[in-house]
């Protein structure tokens, strides 16, 4: 049956405007009745690129089952809604699934998407798993659902970020130059872990049981060799650490075996992570002692046989993780919820005797509002993303660690699908540098995010950018999400489930006028862990999308300053201060 996957819902034949398309259309003509509408369309068609998504043909774009699309017939459908969908109208989405057309106003998002959400009571796996049998549901990951991923190239940056605190936090230094860093997972999200590694002059072991997936990093340019050959892994990233010199091998094998040999022949990395599916225990992590081929046979026949020997699997991989730190390894969990999985399901006392990277190393940048904005060329054409390249270090000129990012990125990060970048920006205030640069900013501060969207807006009227620029970013975000064991990890007010948030930061960002909104449950920690919301906006070089762009990227990232200065975070409450981010209570002088 195409498309089962062990649910038993069949998605149907691939589309044949899918086949037609094989990616996102490109260019300056459209298809449909404007940009905005267009933007959606072909976001909608990148997740699904195979240069993208890792098995389009069954519609999932990342994360075991993380779909675009309810089923091909939904898909065809969401198209055939998107090219006739007016410039005050508003399309529904309720997972995967187009379900309603309605006349709203201009400054509406012209798409609203829901996936994957239950009440309290019924939200578990196992409800889930009934309804998506049924096919009255779809798992939308993070940005699979919501048309916003851009393959590995979109986690690149956070990951590397991630790397560059834990050299700066554990080792003291500016690089991992010498520094051996062992993980799990070379899947869509966890592949850009050995570019991350490198990228900060370190070495990275990363265990994967797939070995396309390992072929595929290879082939970007995101890990550099692979072996079947544990032994000869680590004698050669002890060389190389040795040296000094970045290095990446990806080890055809399982996780926990590899972490367990290592333990046998007292070998100790410098730092040990893990980005493999365990979010999803039937569908995403593969147990040991099996062959991924004989694993889907074994879940297709007997899932409650794999779902248990998953779950052993995952226990023994904890246990790896918590060896290696007790050795001396800096341990932390890189968000796919292992350690909740293997307390919740085996009740492991210590599995959260090692940190999620969130709290760890991240959350610093949350509480300034910081977090993964993203942008993508509707036209296809690298150069556009270059040109962006250049605006964005014009208009920050003394952000070293922005420009450094950048010009590696340029380097090394490959496109995949349409041409795409990703920076960390956040809600800082402060006025363009350019003298006399037009309309779109002159009325005072604004936002980091918001000076470089309308800076990329004029690009675009100015015709020095070919075709609009779509701005979105990951769902994990500085106040966008509710996730205990990920991005809210031990808040320090104990607010860490408190799912408010992300529906304030959807309800605010339609306020404001993005053109997507969507809101999801699970995201890359599992269903029933996690609610998060995303958004879009599309930089057309019209006066309307400056109108947006100086909403959107002030509401975003001023939801994660506020989410954070609400918990008490001095660093929020400072940023609220420095940039006159009206907190009621605290102008009142109460908490």
């Amino acid at each position: 049956m195409h498309g089962d996957s062990g649910t038993g819902f069949d998605v149907g034949e691939p589309s044949e405007q899918w086949r037609e398309y094989r990616g996102a259309p490109t260019g300056t003509d459209i298809e449909c009745e404007g940009w905005r509408q267009e933007a959606a369309l072909r976001l909608l068609n990148n997740n699904l690129d195979p240069e993208v998504g890792e098995d389009p043909e069954n519609l999932v774009v990342y994360g075991g089952t993380g779909r675009a699309a309810r089923s091909w017939d939904a898909y065809d459908a969401i198209l055939a809604a998107l090219r006739d969908l007016g410039d005050e109208e508003t399309l529904l989405v309720q997972s995967g699934k187009p379900v309603g057309r309605f006349r709203t106003h201009e400054r509406a998002p012209r798409v609203l998407i829901a996936n994957s959400n239950l009440v309290g009571h019924w939200d578990d796996w196992e409800h889930f798993h009934e309804l998506e049998a049924e096919g009255l549901i779809m798992y939308g990951q993070m940005t699979a659902g919501s048309w916003a991923y851009i393959g590995t190239q979109g986690i690149v940056q956070g990951t590397y970020e991630t790397l560059a605190a834990v050299a700066r936090d554990d080792f003291d230094s500016d690089s991992l130059a010498g520094r051996i860093v062992v993980t799990g997972g070379l899947g869509g999200m966890g592949g850009a872990q050995p570019l991350a590694v490198t990228m900060n002059g370190g070495v990275c072991i990363a265990a994967e049981v797939d070995e396309t997936h390992i072929d595929r990093r290879i082939e970007t340019g995101y890990c550099q060799e692979k072996t079947d050959d544990l032994d000869a892994a680590i004698e050669h990233a002890e060389a190389a650490a040795e040296r000094g010199e970045p290095y990446s091998v990806g080890v055809h094998a399982n996780a926990a075996d590899v972490l367990e040999r290592m333990l046998e022949r007292e070998f100790v990395p410098d730092v040990v992570t893990d980005q493999t599916a365990a979010h999803d225990a039937l569908e995403g992590y593969y147990p040991s002692g099996y062959t991924v081929a004989e694993a889907d046979e074994l879940r297709a026949e007997d899932p409650e046989t794999y779902l248990a020997e998953s779950l052993d699997t995952m226990e023994r991989h904890v246990a790896a993780i918590l060896e290696l730190q007790d050795r001396g390894a800096v341990a932390f969990e890189y968000g796919n919820n292992i350690r909740g999985q293997v307390s919740e399901e085996r009740g492991m006392d210590r599995a959260f005797d090692f940190p999620g990277f969130v709290p760890a190393y991240v959350r610093p940048l949350f509480c300034e509002g910081k977090g993964p904005f993203r942008w993508l060329a509707l036209s296809g054409d690298p150069e556009d993303i270059h040109r962006t390249d250049a605006a964005v270090k014009e208009l920050f000129p003394g952000k070293d660690a922005l420009h450094r990012w950048i010009d590696l990125a340029r380097e090394r990060v490959q496109f995949q699908g349409l041409p795409s970048r990703v920076c960390w920006l956040g809600y800082e205030t402060g006025a363009d540098p350019r003298a006399g640069h037009g309309a779109d900013g002159d009325e005072g501060d604004l936002t980091e995010r918001a000076r470089f969207a309308l800076r990329i807006n004029e690009l675009v009227r100015e015709g020095e950018i070919s075709a609009p620029i779509v701005v979105t970013r990951d769902h994990l975000d500085a106040g966008s999400v509710a996730s205990p064991n990920r991005e809210t990890e031990a808040m320090r007010d104990g607010s860490d489930a408190i799912a408010d948030w992300p529906i304030l930061n959807a309800l605010l960002n339609c306020a404001a006028g993005a053109d997507i909104v969507s809101v999801h449950d699970g995201g890359g920690v599992g269903i029933g862990n996690a609610l998060h919301a995303n958004n879009h906006v599309v930089l057309d070089g019209t006066d309307l999308a400056a109108e947006k762009a100086r909403s959107v990227f002030t509401t975003d990232p001023g939801m994660g300053v506020v989410r954070h200065a609400d918990a008490g975070y001095e660093r929020a409450l400072e940023r609220a201060d420095a940039d006159d981010v009206p907190i009621p209570m605290r102008e009142r002088g109460d908490r």
